[in-house]
């Protein structure tokens, strides 16, 4: 596997980022969307729509339900935010956006 490609698999774990600082953009890339695209997944499969019509708004809410997806870290989403200097909403959209254009590959139709 390409080195590069190792060092973002690596970079996108906090423990890791020591070594593997997100200091290039594959590594920033994969960190950003990592927990979201989880989470937006978990949001998905409660919905009988799963990604049609999804909004920001309905995963800001979620991410208030402590338990909902529990083990997924709301800061590091924060963070994947802030370190594209986007507003949360805006990151979320982009990221709800771009899974639903390939909504038949996730299984999420």
């Amino acid at each position: 596997m390409d080195e590069e490609v190792v060092g973002a698999i690596l970079a996108h774990a906090e423990w890791n980022q020591a070594e593997y600082p997100l200091d290039r953009p594959i590594r920033r890339a994969l960190f950003v969307v990592d927990e979201l695209c989880g989470f937006s997944t978990a949001v998905a499969y409660v919905r009988p729509e799963r990604l049609a019509g999804l909004t920001a708004a309905s995963v800001r809410n979620k991410m208030k339900q402590k338990s909902f997806a529990a083990a997924v870290k709301r800061e590091d989403i924060e963070r994947g935010a802030a370190l594209l200097g986007l507003p949360l909403d805006d990151h979320i959209g982009h990221v709800i956006t771009a899974m639903q254009s390939i909504a038949p590959e996730l299984g999420l139709v």
